[in-house]
C-alpha cells in the first residue's frame, strides 16, 4: 500500500484526550498508510497548540477551513459527542472521508441523518467502535464461528464504566448530563454491544432498566462536587436473533469485584474473556484474557490472541486497528471497517434500550 492519506484531526488537545492519547499514536504507528496533515480546535491558539505538541504540519482557524482544505484528505473527528453531527456533516459535505468516534451522533435521529449524508457523498464514513477490531475480540468471533462452543445457549456480559463512578475528571465532566449524549450506556454499552454482536449477531429484542443511584461526582482536579444527571447503572435482558439470551450488566465507576467479564456458553464448550489487567478495563481499549473449555474438560485454558501491531500503545491499539482497516477499504473499495450503516443498528439498540426503560416493556429492534 503505497498511497498516504492527509488527516486532519478536529479536537486535539496539546495536553489531554482520547484524540492525544488514542488517535496520535495510532495514526503515527500507521506512517505508512497515513500522515497527520492538519488540526482543528475551538480556536486557532489551541490548534496551534496542538500542532507544536505533536509536530502537526498546519493548524487551521476553525472546521470549516479544514474540511475546505484540499490537502486533506480524511477527517478524523474526536470532539465531544454534541459537537458529532456539525463537523461531521461539514466534513461529507466537503467530499473528505470521515473517521467518526462513537457514538455517531447524539441519539438514533443524529445518527440516521449522518449515515443519510454519508450514503449521499459516497465517501468512506468509519465509526470508532474499536472492540470489533480487538484482536481478542476477533480471536472470539473466530473460535465462534468455527464452532468451538457448538451452538450458543446464553451469553453474559459484566461490565464498568470508570467515568460514571463517584469522581470524574474536568475533561469528562460534560457526560455528568445525560443530554449531551455521552451516558454509561451510549458509550460502555455501544462499545459492549458492537462487540457482543459481531461475534454472536444482532440483538432481536430488550427489556432494560436504567437506573441512577449517585447524585453528585467529585471533580478529580479540584475537589468540586458537581450534580449528576445521568444513569450509572444498566440492566438488560436480551435475545439475540438466534434466539440465544443475552444478560448485560453495566456498572458506573471502578467496583472493587469483577470489571470485565464476557462469557459464552455452547453445547460443546463455553467461553470467557476477562480484563487482562486492571487499566482501562473496558473492550474496546482493555488487552483481553480469552479462557476456553470444552465439554468433558475440567476449567479453563488460555487462547493466545494473534499479536497487536501497536502493543506499546494500549489504549491506542484498536484505534489503529480501524484506522488499517479504514486504509484497506479506500485503496481497495472494500468495506471492513465499521461505517455509519453499522453505527446507525447500533444506535437502533441502545434506542430500544432506552425506550424499553421508559416504557417498562420489552422493545423489539426496528
Amino acid at each position: 500500500m503505497k498511497k498516504r492519506f492527509r488527516v486532519g484531526i478536529v479536537g486535539v488537545s496539546a495536553q489531554r484526550g482520547w484524540g492525544t492519547a488514542a488517535h496520535i499514536p495510532a495514526l503515527r504507528a500507521l506512517s505508512d498508510v497515513f500522515e497527520t496533515a492538519g488540526v482543528a480546535n475551538t480556536s486557532l491558539a489551541s490548534a496551534k497548540a496542538a500542532a507544536a505538541a505533536f509536530g502537526i504540519p498546519r493548524a487551521f482557524e476553525n472546521v470549516a477551513e479544514l474540511v475546505a482544505s484540499p490537502d486533506i484528505d480524511v477527517v478524523a473527528v474526536t470532539v465531544k459527542v454534541p459537537h458529532h453531527r456539525e463537523v461531521v456533516a461539514a466534513a461529507l459535505a466537503a467530499g473528505k472521508h470521515v473517521y467518526c468516534e462513537w457514538p455517531l451522533g447524539n441519539g438514533l435521529a443524529e445518527a440516521i441523518e449522518l449515515a443519510d449524508l454519508a450514503r449521499e457523498s459516497q465517501a468512506r464514513a468509519v465509526v470508532g467502535t474499536q472492540a470489533t477490531a480487538s484482536p481478542e475480540v476477533e480471536l472470539v468471533r473466530k473460535l465462534v464461528a468455527d464452532g468451538y462452543v457448538g451452538e450458543v445457549l446464553s451469553s453474559t456480559y459484566l461490565g464498568c464504566g470508570p467515568t460514571w463512578g463517584d469522581e470524574v475528571t474536568r475533561g469528562d465532566s460534560y457526560a455528568m448530563d445525560a443530554a449531551n449524549g455521552a451516558t454509561l450506556l451510549r458509550i460502555i454499552g455501544g462499545h459492549a454491544l458492537a462487540a457482543v454482536q459481531s461475534v454472536l449477531g444482532p440483538v432481536d429484542e430488550v427489556e432494560g432498566v436504567v437506573s441512577q443511584r449517585r447524585k453528585t461526582a467529585r471533580i478529580v482536579e479540584t475537589g468540586d462536587t458537581i450534580p449528576m444527571r445521568t444513569h450509572d447503572h444498566v440492566m438488560v435482558n436480551a435475545v439475540l436473533k438466534s434466539g440465544a439470551p443475552l444478560s448485560l450488566e453495566l456498572r458506573g465507576g471502578l467496583p472493587r469485584g469483577t470489571q470485565l467479564l464476557w462469557e459464552i456458553n455452547g453445547t460443546l464448550g463455553d467461553l470467557r474473556i476477562t480484563a487482562a489487567h486492571d487499566h482501562y478495563p473496558v473492550i474496546n481499549i482493555a488487552p483481553l484474557r480469552v479462557e476456553a473449555g470444552r465439554k468433558g474438560e475440567q476449567g479453563y485454558r488460555e487462547v493466545e490472541a494473534a499479536k497487536s501491531d501497536f502493543v506499546d500503545t494500549v489504549i491506542a491499539r484498536n484505534v489503529a486497528a480501524i484506522y488499517r482497516q479504514m486504509a484497506e477499504d479506500l485503496v481497495h473499495g472494500t468495506s471492513t471497517a465499521p461505517d455509519f450503516d453499522d453505527a446507525v443498528a447500533l444506535h437502533k439498540v441502545i434506542d430500544a434500550i432506552e425506550r424499553s426503560d421508559q416504557t417498562r416493556k420489552r422493545v423489539r429492534i426496528d
